[in-house]
């Protein structure tokens, strides 16, 4: 995966929009895959290709577009690169810079939701980093594993709580009751983890420069209308308030539209395209039936299992269907968003935010062992020693 970090690279036409989205695309392994099992799906699966649009939450497509026209509006307007030289002042070495980014991205996660988070923390990083003349792609990593660990202990931290919580009838207090012994330890864990990856090596001071140029206009366009951008996607009027982003921003400033990194919007259409005809097939479902999924240890595991091959929003929407325990399901999902990069939607996001081909590797190298140590944490917070 990868994109332009820098704004100054947006292409300034159409065409050349048009030509970076086909060679983004075409260098894109993990869309290439996506798109030759969509394709095998058509030619041999059982659902007509008419019916594929539906099988697409456009509500989920339509809110990421304009967080995404947003966050990129904010970059444009040079906001981040004047936040991030403020910030320079107060991060004096790599890990007190990593710690303080991982705790932002885990706290705005609880309120924010979690890709939220990363649209706010993300470009912000990015920035800092480029100041300072280090490498973004560890702190974006470490910024993925703290919003999906952070967003856990709030029924609005991401899409699975909400959706386990309208269903369980618990309050607000009690469902963050249930959660914070997970979410507890595992932030434990990673601020750990981040204290130890990250060197007390002293940040390089940006070279001294007159104040970036900061476009008003279009940063107070951003700012206006990032809460009711959010308050209109919770009412389930994204799509409306789509129109009125991309509307305005089309008026302003048109090459923002331009810089959007539309091959990440065309990636989550065909997830959702593929994912629900694989749920759909009746191989599977027999498999899900079979499972044993009455008995909480196997509903734990599943929940953890299925996220890593479909991610954790549509497991806990599956496995909901055979169970009620909703704790013990939050609890398999959550941790079910460490691992493998399709483990949670905001994985990806960040994946491709960085900017970096070598991030996923990166990823994989540091979430794939916190997935085996957060197992273990939400076995024993739930089950206790074997």
């Amino acid at each position: 995966m990868s994109r332009p970090a820098d704004p100054a690279a947006a292409p300034a036409t159409l065409r050349e929009g048009l030509r970076a989205l086909g060679r983004g695309l075409r260098e894109d392994r993990f869309f290439q895959v996506l798109l030759a099992v969509a394709v095998a799906l058509a030619l041999f699966g059982p659902a007509p290709l008419a019916s594929y649009p539906r099988l697409v939450d456009w509500a989920t497509i339509a809110a990421l577009t304009g967080l995404l026209a947003l966050t990129q509006a904010l970059d444009a307007s040079g906001a981040l690169l004047r936040l991030g030289r403020w910030l320079l002042r107060f991060m004096a070495t790599e890990r007190r810079a990593a710690l303080s980014l991982v705790l932002a991205a885990a706290l705005l996660s609880t309120v924010l939701t979690n890709d939220v988070a990363l649209f706010v923390v993300v470009p912000l990083t990015l920035g800092v980093c480029r100041l300072a003349g280090v490498a973004a792609t560890r702190y974006v990593v470490f910024e993925a594993l703290a919003v999906n660990a952070g967003s856990a202990l709030t029924p609005i931290g991401n899409p699975q709580n909400l959706f386990l919580w309208q269903r369980s009838g618990v309050s607000f207090a009690a469902f963050v009751a249930q959660m914070a012994p997970l979410v507890g330890l595992m932030m434990a864990a990673l601020l750990a983890l981040t204290a130890l990856s990250f060197r007390g090596r002293p940040l390089r001071a940006p070279p001294p420069a007159a104040a970036a140029p900061l476009d008003r206009p279009l940063l107070a366009a951003a700012l206006l209308l990032y809460g009711p951008f959010l308050v209109a996607a919770d009412l389930h009027h994204a799509g409306w308030a789509l129109a009125v982003v991309l509307g305005l921003l089309l008026g302003l400033r048109p090459r923002v539209l331009l810089a959007l990194d539309w091959g990440l919007l065309l990636l989550f259409v065909l997830m959702f395209v593929d994912l629900r005809l694989l749920a759909a097939l009746p191989a599977v479902q027999s498999a899900i039936a079979g499972l044993g999924l009455g008995e909480p240890r196997h509903l734990y595991l599943a929940g953890i299992a299925a996220s890593q091959l479909v991610s954790n929003v549509p497991a806990a929407i599956a496995l909901a269907e055979y169970s009620s325990d909703w704790r013990v399901m939050a609890y398999g999902v959550s941790v079910g968003g460490f691992g493998w990069m399709l483990g949670s939607l905001a994985n990806l996001i960040a994946l491709r935010l960085a900017g970096d081909r070598k991030a996923g590797l990166l990823f994989h190298l540091v979430a794939g062992p916190f997935l085996a140590l957060a197992t273990a944490m939400g076995w024993l917070l739930l089950f206790g020693l074997p």
